[in-house]
């Protein structure tokens, strides 16, 4: 048997439009984010700023990936990012690390 509160997520309001629930992240979900540095900051975020801090060829350099070296551009880097665990993560770690370097520059 269908439970009907799951199967219609929509519900009528008092003036007859339908209003969609979106579903409340539990409180497990949002303190499972609440240490993590990188929570709401995209991959398209982190490539660009990265792209505007050191540049193409600086990442080429930093990273040793060829998707800054040759022919780079957000959108192919993005695409090989995506589709590589470990390149991913290294790009995060390096937009980690840039982020406390520049904080440590601001601070003295």
């Amino acid at each position: 048997m269908v439970d009907k509160s799951q199967a219609n997520p929509q519900k009528s309001t008092e003036s007859g439009q339908k209003e969609s629930r979106t579903p409340r992240p539990s409180l497990e979900q949002t303190s499972n984010q609440r240490n993590n540095p990188l929570h709401g900051i995209t991959l398209k975020i982190i490539v660009t700023e990265l792209q505007e801090y050191y540049g193409w060829q600086g990442l080429a350099e930093k990273t040793r990936m060829n998707c800054f070296k040759s022919n780079p551009s957000i959108k192919s880097s993005l695409t090989f990012l995506r589709k590589t665990p470990w390149a991913r993560d290294k790009i995060e770690q390096l937009y980690l690390f840039t982020q406390r370097e520049i904080a440590r520059q601001k601070k003295s």
